[in-house]
């Protein structure tokens, strides 16, 4: 079973692009496209690791961040 990864990335064309590369290596890419999609995701499933966009449209990087810690999830978290 490969790593489940959770990308949240606002730039499409640089998301595309991390994911294709990311799905090539073997791993399962869930992407989002904005602070609030991307907090969903992170809550509804279990991912083995995050990477995150600082600066995002609805909810910053950090306030995802801090969301995710306050409810104990313990995925580690790339920005």
């Amino acid at each position: 079973m490969s790593a489940r990864i959770l990308l949240i990335e606002d730039e499409v064309r640089l998301a595309r692009f991390i994911e294709l590369e990311l799905d090539a290596e073997g791993y399962q890419i869930a992407v989002a496209h904005d602070g609030l999609t991307g907090l969903t995701l992170a809550r509804e499933s279990m991912f083995d690791l995050i990477i995150l966009d600082w600066m995002l449209p609805n909810l910053s990087g950090i306030e995802i961040c801090r969301r995710l810690r306050s409810t104990g999830i313990k995925a580690p978290i790339i920005c």
